[in-house]
């Protein structure tokens, strides 16, 4: 579900949420690879011991919703917020390790960057701009339909022609997406040129913490309708699910909320 998808995302790849997966953009020496994992190490500590317990009262939210079976707009959009809150606080406490480990990175490092950027998004663009607008917006459906059975169960046929609907109203959503996407890359780049000054830091809490600033304007408008019509798409799925997969969902989201609350970090 949107929700569930973002908060899976602010625990399980804090590490991705920043440029802190390099190692699939550049190659960092032992010494960067050993500060790397140790400073990950405290912040996932931080991370499990001081916000999963709200997460896990977001859950039981969430499972309330869908028990009652009463999922509107309204707690999708107030869920979501929240979820978004709680990657923001990810970024605000990991920002400091962040700016010190890129400061470090050497001359070459910033070029090897730069250029696995320019290929990220050639690869993109290739993916899912390229090909003809019919194909992605099967494409898309198919993405979709695959990460809703995962809550849900298999889809009826009702369910999987809405998820049709949904992905024909986002149109070309993807050239927006990649766009925004090279243009984040693009101020990340010339903020790294700027690494060893005293406007790094905060340049790269920008970047990090509130990017909807550095959002094209095309972009902006686009992730609300995207974010509108994903609302959409869950409240009627909802409304067309049967008992069988309201079950199946709570059983989910019960099994995320006993992996999170067996965690031993947590016990501590």
């Amino acid at each position: 579900m949107l929700g569930c998808t973002r908060i899976d995302v602010a625990y399980r790849n804090l590490d991705v949420l920043v440029p802190w997966s390099l190692s699939d953009y550049l190659d960092m020496n032992r010494q960067q690879k050993a500060w790397l994992d140790q400073r990950l190490k405290q912040h996932l500590a931080w991370h499990c011991r001081t916000q999963l317990p709200e997460y896990l009262t977001w859950l039981d939210a969430v499972r309330s919703m869908v028990a009652s079976n009463e999922v509107s707009d309204q707690q999708l959009l107030v869920r979501s917020q929240e979820a978004k809150l709680a990657i923001a606080k990810v970024a605000d406490q990991i920002t400091p390790s962040a700016a010190e480990l890129l400061r470090g990175m050497s001359d070459d490092q910033v070029q090897e960057l730069r250029q696995a950027f320019a290929k990220d998004i050639r690869e993109r663009q290739d993916k899912y701009v390229k090909t003809p607008l019919a194909k992605q917006i099967d494409e898309r459906s198919q993405r979709m339909e695959k990460r809703l059975s995962t809550w849900l169960g298999e889809l009826n046929a009702q369910q999987r022609l809405r998820v049709v609907n949904w992905s024909q109203a986002l149109g070309e959503q993807n050239r927006q997406w990649i766009s925004n996407r090279a243009h984040w890359q693009a101020q990340f780049s010339k903020a790294m040129e700027q690494r060893q000054s005293p406007a790094f830091e905060p340049r790269l809490e920008v970047l990090l913490k509130d990017r909807e600033r550095l959002w094209t304007p095309e972009y902006r408008i686009a992730y609300q309708h995207t974010e509108q019509q994903a609302r959409s798409l869950l409240v009627d799925l909802m409304a067309q699910s049967s008992p069988t997969q309201r079950q199946y969902l709570e059983g989910r989201l019960s099994k995320v909320r006993a992996d999170f609350s067996a965690l031993k970090c947590l016990k501590g």
